[in-house]
């Protein structure tokens, strides 16, 4: 038997179901970004990093508003959402240069969300990005630290981003 060494997974094990709140508003009243991996903040819209990524680049675009459904946003929160959601592909496309991107929203904890609060995930593909890992044991194999990819988005805003 082989060993996969994955030791962030611990503090999501050990801590999954201890957090207070929100961990989106969370980062939203946190002063520092770069723990909450935050990428942007704007009128309405909120933009993290996934702690727990199905690939590197994985982002949520949320609305600032606590909310479960889309129904309860505004109009000019529904239209930077998009407008941020837009921006972020284009972003993740330069920057990462992945084969594809996968688009999907979270309404409620039974959609696997966590939280209660809507939020958009944006993944980005590559061709062989799958292989046999989660399938035989169920893990994936995520090919870069949170780190790394936090700091080559935060470039890539600055550089493609036009937020």
């Amino acid at each position: 038997m082989k060993n996969l060494f994955a030791p962030w997974r611990m503090n999501y094990i050990q801590n999954a179901n201890k957090s207070k709140g929100c961990f989106i508003c969370r980062a939203l009243e946190s002063e520092n970004e770069e723990k909450t991996l935050v990428l942007y903040i704007g009128e309405y819209t909120i933009v993290l990093m996934n702690r727990y990524p199905y690939n590197p680049g994985h982002i949520m675009i949320c609305p600032k508003k606590h909310v479960k459904y889309p129904y309860d946003l505004n109009l000019q929160e529904s239209s930077e959402i998009i407008e941020v959601l837009s921006k972020m592909v284009k972003v993740i496309e330069e920057t990462l240069k992945p084969d594809g991107i996968n688009i999907g929203v979270n309404i409620g904890k039974a959609s696997g969300a966590g939280e209660e609060h809507l939020h958009f995930h944006v993944v980005p593909r590559w061709i062989g990005d799958t292989n046999f890992m989660p399938i035989l044991s169920e893990t994936k194999v995520v090919p870069e630290s949170l780190e790394d990819t936090y700091k080559k988005m935060k470039e890539g805003i600055k550089k493609y981003g036009n937020l």
